[in-house]
Parts: structure tokens; C-alpha cells; sequence
């Protein structure tokens, strides 16, 4: 009876370990990027041999709360967003860089706000999500101007409220990346880039984290994402011309983004994607730097209560294919 007690107990563990490892959660956002295409056609699945569950977030503060919650294994996030989970000793590490960040991510100033230029933002209400790379940008930028954020009003407003409210004239200009983007400037003005940003010395990513906990169980799907999604880089590099007018192509990442198809090869154009060597050296140093920046800004400008002393944990290039 005791033998088949025990039986029964580990036939039991071993079913609840097959149910909860059944798939791979993994969280994205609406950036554009080669990779995308990668979703849409199963090739990380193909790749990995996982089930892999995909779901969408508006935002990075909601996707990294998802994260923390351990509702979410691997996850989609900006750089600002690291600086802050750092702050609050979340475990997790960037193991790829989906892109720097160039023209995807934007100010915007809406026709008849009265806004010609940055000089008049003072007395404006800007629109970004909170704790997000165009959060930060924001803040950066208004730094570079020397407009003191109290002389504006900055409100927190998911990606997908911001067209609704420009339409309504409740906020006079935006940061944000699309599908809200492509909306907002079509009756605005671009005033400055996360690209002119990164001139200014505040440089931001799109990339890739995992649960530590989940990395070292699992390297070898993360090998396999990181060459999936290095090979959509490769490949884009190489027939970028073509890719740029290929409307299967363009379809399929405005599909999984939610972006407008006719603005795809614009915001492709708009970063850049780096492959395996170009990895590496972000990956080992410049992401590093950028946490430690970014945290550092963050608690100038109140948004984190305290710093680290070393980010180093915080990324890691050790599942990029060598």
C-alpha cells in the first residue's frame, strides 16, 4: 500500500511538472521589427520545440508586473523598464536586443496645440505611457531643452488610449511608438526622435528578458530564440530593399503589431537590428551602461527610490550563437 502511495505521489509530481512546463509564456509588445515575421510564421515554435503561448501588452509596465508575477517566462520590454525592475531586485536578465531605437518612438506635437517648436511645451500637456523608453526620451529631452518637467504637465496613457485622445484635443502632444504613432502623426508634428535622443547621450532598446529562474533551466530555448530572431535580422540586412515593398511581409508584422501596413517599411527603416557581434558588444557593455544610466536619471527625476551598485546581472550575452 505504501509502494503504491508513493507510486501514485510521483506519478502526481511528475504529471503537475509536464502541465505547468506544457508551454512557454512569452509576452511582446507593438514595436516593428524584422523578427515579428517570426511569430506569425511558428518559427520560434519550430525552432524551439516548445508550445509557445504569445500574448500581446500594451505597455511595459504591465508586462513586466506579468513578469514579476511569474505569469510570463520570457518577455518583450524597453530598456527604461529594466533600470526599474532592477531597482526593486526583480530577477531578471536581457539576453537580446531587438533594436535601437531610432525614429519609431517620437514627440509629436498636434496641429493647433499652438506648438511649433520645444520652446513651446511650457503650459502643454504631453501625453506618454509611464515608465516606458518614450517615457524616459521624454525626459531626456526635456533635460537637453532645459524646460524644467514641472513647467509641463506629463500624464501616463496606455499606446492604444493616446489616438483617442488627441482626437479629443485633451493632450496637446505625445511620445510614443506605434500603432499610436502612425496615427498621431498624420495631424501633428515630429519634434524630436528617441534617434536624436540617443545623439544627446540617453540611448534606448527594445529587448529581450527572462525570468532567471527560467534561463537556467532552459538555455537551450533561449539559444534557440535568440538565432531565430538573429536570423530575421540577417535576413532583413540582406534583402532589405526587397522586404521594404514586399506587402506578404509588411502584412504579416502589421498584423502581430496592430501598426498601419502602409507605415511598416518607414518604421523598419526607423532602428536598427543588431546581429550576433553587434550583439554581444551590447549585450556586455552598452545595455549595461544604458540601466545604469537610465536608473540613475530615474532617481534624479524621483521615478526609483534607490540604485544598485552594479547592473552587470542585469544582462547577459551568453545565449547569443557564437
Amino acid at each position: 500500500m505504501k509502494n503504491i502511495f508513493q507510486f501514485s505521489l510521483l506519478f502526481l509530481t511528475l504529471l503537475s511538472s509536464l502541465l505547468v512546463h506544457a508551454e512557454v509564456r512569452v509576452g511582446y509588445q507593438t514595436g516593428v521589427e524584422p523578427a515579428k515575421v517570426g511569430i506569425v510564421d511558428g518559427a520560434y515554435e519550430k525552432a524551439t520545440g516548445e508550445k509557445i503561448s504569445w500574448r500581446r501588452f500594451d505597455n511595459g509596465s504591465e508586462l513586466i508586473r506579468a513578469v514579476a508575477s511569474g505569469d510570463i517566462d520570457v518577455a518583450n520590454v524597453g530598456s527604461s523598464i529594466i533600470a526599474v525592475a532592477a531597482s526593486r531586485n526583480l530577477p531578471i536578465e536581457t539576453f537580446l536586443v531587438a533594436s535601437e531605437l531610432g525614429t519609431s518612438e517620437a514627440l509629436v506635437a498636434r496641429n493647433g496645440s499652438g506648438i511649433n517648436s520645444y520652446q513651446d511645451l511650457i503650459g502643454k500637456t504631453i501625453a506618454v505611457p509611464y515608465v516606458s523608453t518614450s517615457h524616459y526620451s521624454l525626459l531626456a529631452a526635456l533635460k537637453h531643452w532645459g524646460i524644467d518637467r514641472s513647467k509641463v504637465k506629463i500624464i501616463n496613457l496606455r499606446v492604444s488610449e493616446i489616438p483617442a485622445a488627441w482626437q479629443r484635443g485633451n493632450i496637446d502632444a505625445a511620445y510614443v511608438w506605434d500603432p499610436a504613432l502612425g496615427k498621431i502623426k498624420t495631424s501633428g508634428k515630429v519634434l524630436t526622435s528617441s534617434e536624436e535622443v540617443a545623439s544627446w547621450g540617453s540611448p534606448t532598446f527594445d529587448v529581450w528578458v527572462a525570468r532567471k529562474d527560467f534561463a537556467e533551466k532552459n538555455p537551450k530555448f533561449l539559444e534557440a530564440f535568440t538565432k531565430t530572431s538573429v536570423d530575421y535580422y540577417v535576413a532583413y540586412k540582406l534583402s532589405k530593399k526587397a522586404l521594404l515593398v514586399d506587402q506578404a511581409y509588411l502584412s504579416k508584422i502589421a498584423r502581430i503589431t496592430g501598426a498601419q501596413e502602409s507605415q511598416i517599411a518607414d518604421l523598419l527603416q526607423g532602428n536598427q537590428y543588431p546581429l550576433a557581434d553587434r550583439q554581444r558588444q551590447l549585450l556586455d557593455s552598452v545595455v549595461i551602461k544604458a540601466i545604469s544610466d537610465t536608473a540613475l536619471f530615474l532617481k534624479e527625476q524621483g521615478k526609483i527610490d534607490k540604485l544598485l551598485p552594479d547592473y552587470r546581472s542585469y544582462s547577459t550575452a551568453k545565449f547569443i550563437e557564437k
